[in-house]
């Protein structure tokens, strides 16, 4: 039992996020270590043991769930096995969305159908001179224009009116005395001559100290307050008509008319004449063709195992040379400190993206490594 599940820790650990792992080596180094006669050794292993099959089982069932998930998602999903098809000792991976593939071509359509224009050739005319009858002899009604006089007359501009005034209230300040403390008596020590005129009684104590009953005054303090002198009120106030003087003109005498004979006119006038009737002449106008673009999906995203880049496989140098070549490619513009941070991630399936390449959120795929020109 502790040898399997030793096995299947090692196997997990290579499918891990950001780390790879190498060969699990021999398979009871994980047991060597333990003691047949050492019973609390052998007790701790097993309960280490119990606690890592638990953690294994939730593994399984998070990947089963990730499984039915992918499943049911619309992006197509291969290699649905538990675990990499055909690992290798020192290698990681990762479950990698490559993204869809399109093909862009070229199309002539048709942008405007064949017509026709119809161009008029325009009729030809000649003027010639001709003497006609401009206007016949005929009688008009002149009219006498009315006459009229300015007078001045008093209009109303606006009407009276009245408004509401609202008078405001006004306010005055009332002083009162109001007690803070009132008159009481109180035991105080001392002969009664210490207290003037307030003792009320006096005696001796069995210690033969001199207690005096003291009568303590009243006290008060003026408060002021603002009081409603005369409520607010309204009044009405009437503003009077505005008036306009104005001048306007009237009918002092009416229009009048009267008939006056107006006789014929004639004249020359050069008249045009239709020499050739207007004609219209059909032009076929070609169709129009254009290119356009068409962008087609030639292959779907795909979800599955990819080698990825991690600690085991991309050493110091190797991630020094990926953050070098994204940097000079354009993508990349943090420091080349030879760390895998999110600055490295971001920028390296940027990268992808651009070249329709896998990606994924926290893995670096070898595909971008090796279309940067980096070897493992």
């Amino acid at each position: 039992m502790q040898t399997r599940t030793a096995k299947v820790l090692a196997t997990l650990s290579c499918i891990a996020v950001t780390a790879g792992c190498a060969s699990s080596g021999n398979d009871t180094a994980g047991t060597a270590s333990i003691s047949n006669d050492d019973s609390r050794v052998i007790a701790e292993q097993e309960s280490k043991i119990s606690s890592l099959e638990a953690a294994l089982s939730r593994r399984e069932q998070e990947l089963a769930d990730a499984r039915r998930a992918a499943s049911a998602s619309p992006v197509n999903t291969v290699n649905n096995e538990l675990f990499p098809p055909n690992a290798e000792p020192g290698r990681c991976y990762a479950r990698i969305l490559t993204p869809a593939q399109y093909k862009v071509s070229e199309e002539t359509v048709l942008a405007k159908e064949a017509s026709e224009r119809v161009e008029i050739i325009p009729a030809q005319y000649e003027t010639v001179a001709e003497r006609v009858l401009m206007k016949e002899a005929s009688t008009r009604l002149e009219v006498v224009p009315a006459r009229y006089e300015t007078v001045e007359e008093r209009v109303l501009v606006q009407p009276e009116t009245t408004r509401i005034e609202k008078v405001p209230a006004t306010y005055r300040n009332v002083s009162e005395q109001v007690l803070v403390t009132p008159a009481r008596k109180e035991w105080k020590r001392g002969p009664a001559s210490s207290f003037a005129a307030g003792v009320v009684d006096s005696r001796t104590t069995d210690t033969g100290e001199i207690m005096c009953l003291v009568e303590v005054p009243a006290v008060y303090k003026t408060v002021t307050r603002r009081v409603v002198d005369a409520p607010a009120t309204t009044r009405e106030i009437t503003i009077p008509a505005v008036y306009k003087t104005v001048k306007k003109q009237v009918l002092a005498t009416p229009a009048t008319t009267r008939e006056v004979v107006i006789p014929a006119e004639y004249g020359t006038v050069d008249t045009t004449k239709l020499v050739r009737k207007a004609e219209q002449r059909r032009i076929a106008i070609p169709a129009e063709y254009t290119t356009v673009t068409k962008r087609e999906k030639v292959t779907e995203e795909v979800l599955a195992w990819r080698e990825v880049v991690c600690e085991v496989n991309l050493d110091r140098s190797g991630v020094t040379a990926l953050q070098t070549a994204l940097k000079d490619a354009g993508y990349y513009r943090g420091p080349v400190d030879g760390i895998i941070g999110p600055l490295t991630l971001s920028s390296a399936n940027a990268y992808a993206k651009a070249k329709g390449l896998p990606t994924g959120t926290n893995y670096i795929a070898v595909d971008v490594t090796k279309d940067l020109g980096i070897s493992l």
